[in-house]
């Protein structure tokens, strides 16, 4: 089946919000990985999303703000927090990119149990902080659980100049419009539209993380191969559309 292009046009309105946020103050971290290493983790009737034959794995902190049900306006106190996700990039059948989020660490402890319940994604209560030493930015995630045991993730960056034209890895690890994800058996695909990124050049100063090999993917071995900043977007979601059913996720 023909995929259309990835491009940075902003997608079809989606209509009726089922929900609301801001993203903000975000750092993009970026590793190749081979697609069929990362295909058993992906729901159901999606495949990886490759450029040039290889996909990648993401690791993206940033300040969630503002969230709400139904077009807004959002939460101004439990709706804002920091967040850290860990991601992959999927397609399905009908031609849909999407992300498909292995763990998304939150500090606040109401939206975790919303997204876990509500949609099925893999949310988790952490401890976290975002802090500005003048032009310099420090995320930091710490896992609840017992001492000893708790996964973290610690990132430092100097967010550059604004990047005014984007390259095609730049298209491919930011313009998602929508997220692929396993609910009750089914596989859902849950569409959003926002501005245009506004990308600037970053420079990853000190990380130190285990988040991403706690989700089941590789420990990064090398620096990654793309760092990414943006002072965010504001983002509507849809309503989700059901894939059909599928016998057992494949990778061709």
């Amino acid at each position: 089946m023909e995929i259309e292009p990835i491009t940075l046009d902003t997608p079809r309105p989606v209509g009726r919000s089922t929900f609301v946020q801001k993203w903000q103050q975000l750092t993009f971290l970026h590793w190749p990985v081979a697609p069929e290493r990362v295909a058993p983790l992906l729901p159901p009737g999606t495949r990886p999303d490759t450029l040039d034959g290889v996909t990648y794995v993401g690791l993206v902190p940033f300040l969630m703000r503002q969230v709400g049900l139904g077009p807004g306006p959002g939460l101004p106190y439990l709706g804002t927090f920091a967040e850290t996700n860990v991601r992959l990039y999927s397609v399905d059948d009908a031609g849909r990119r999407g992300v498909v989020f292995r763990s998304l660490d939150a500090a606040r402890l109401f939206p975790v149990l919303l997204g876990r319940i509500g949609v099925g994604l893999p949310y988790i209560w952490s401890a976290m902080s975002l802090r500005h030493e003048g032009d310099v930015i420090t995320y930091s995630c710490n896992r609840r659980g017992p001492a000893g045991r708790r996964e973290t993730s610690r990132a430092v960056v100097r967010p550059g100049r604004p990047i005014t034209e984007p390259t095609p890895l730049h298209r491919f690890l930011t313009a998602r419009w929508g997220l692929h994800v396993e609910w009750h058996g089914r596989t859902l695909h849950l569409p959003n539209e926002h501005e245009h990124w506004p990308l600037h050049e970053a420079e990853l100063l000190d990380l130190d993380d285990t988040l991403v090999r706690a989700a089941g993917l590789p420990h990064p071995a090398e620096p990654p191969v793309s760092v990414l900043y943006s002072p965010g977007v504001s983002v509507r979601f849809g309503m989700p559309t059901v894939l059909p059913r599928h016998p057992a996720n494949r990778f061709t």
